[in-house]
């Protein structure tokens, strides 16, 4: 599958060159290719300049979001939460159209300092304001609430089989990025249902954050566990 990427962050990164390790055609997108790809200084968390880390995946190419949008039959929002809606609006609806546009993003506002708080959040959510703002895409929440790493490798945990959720109005879709997560090692994959779902998986971030904190590391996952047999 040809797979466009938008956003060259850690996020970003990690899931292309995973979709392109898995043998999918895989395109990164950003605003300023140029620019992009001349940054030699670590990123803002500190990670691998982009100039390394793209020396070492020569086979993902690095476009404009329209052109890596434009030519791929998947796209994923890996794009800073808050600039979501003016990358994808860069890469343009005609681009978006009929297509399954995966979200994993968060809408994270950091202007009162840390811990982030979200916005939107309760009555909305920005997976939804992306399938408002692009009708004619498949959107899809997925992913958004883990780390880069563990988004690609589940087994890195000691206990595999946790949780991943999916949000989103297209059946099909849906199907379409169960069998990507799939092939990633995601086995308990639970469809919330349609867009406003996302809401649920958005606010999973405030304690996600926390626990990170506890914790003081973001290696782990969420574990949905059932009820037994008879059990309400």
């Amino acid at each position: 599958m040809e797979i466009a990427v938008l956003g060259t962050g850690t996020v970003g990164r990690t899931l292309a060159a995973a979709f392109s390790a898995l043998g999918h055609g895989v395109v990164l997108g950003t605003r300023d290719p140029g620019a992009t790809a001349g940054r030699a200084g670590p990123g803002p968390m500190g990670g691998t300049p982009f100039r390394e880390w793209q020396a070492g995946h020569a086979g993902i190419g690095l476009e404009t979001f329209a052109e890596a949008a434009g030519r791929s039959a998947l796209v994923v929002n890996a794009t800073n939460g808050a600039g979501s809606l003016a990358a994808l609006a860069a890469a343009g609806a005609a681009a978006l159209e009929g297509k399954v546009l995966v979200d994993v993003a968060n809408p994270l506002d950091f202007s009162h300092g840390m811990p982030p708080l979200l916005d939107p959040v309760n009555a909305d959510s920005l997976g939804e304001q992306i399938q408002r703002a692009f009708p004619g895409a498949k959107v899809v929440k997925t992913l958004n609430t883990m780390n880069a790493g563990i988004m690609v490798d589940p087994g890195r945990l000691a206990n595999a089989d946790h949780s991943v959720f999916l949000s989103g109005d297209d059946a099909a879709a849906k199907e379409t990025v169960s069998g990507l997560l799939r092939e990633l090692g995601h086995r308990d994959i639970i469809d919330l249902g349609d867009i406003t779902t996302a809401r649920g998986a958005e606010m999973v971030l405030p304690l996600w954050l926390r626990l990170f904190g506890a914790l003081g590391t973001p290696n782990f996952n969420f574990k949905i566990v059932r009820g037994g047999q008879g059990a309400p």
